[in-house]
């Protein structure tokens, strides 16, 4: 199963536009967690001026916006 973190923040309308572009993509088994980096000052460090990003655990890749349809599956498949 691939695990895959939505790394986002409340009011983000980035994020929205991201979420809404990869949740019908996202394959049976794959588990997509949304962290919002406003509860942690090490995450508003890394992540502040580049969410939304997606990672990865499995092999601690990670795509950041703007990133498209294509981007996006081309990222899974990796």
């Amino acid at each position: 199963m691939t695990h895959l973190v939505f790394y986002t923040t409340l009011g983000c309308h980035l994020c929205e536009q991201a979420l809404a572009l990869i949740s019908p993509e996202l394959p049976a088994g794959c588990e997509l967690e949304q962290v919002d980096i406003s509860d942690s000052d090490e995450l508003m460090t890394r992540y502040g001026i580049r969410i939304p990003v997606v990672a990865r655990l499995d092999n601690n890749t990670e795509i950041g916006w703007p990133f498209d349809r294509e981007a996006f599956l081309s990222f899974l498949a990796g």
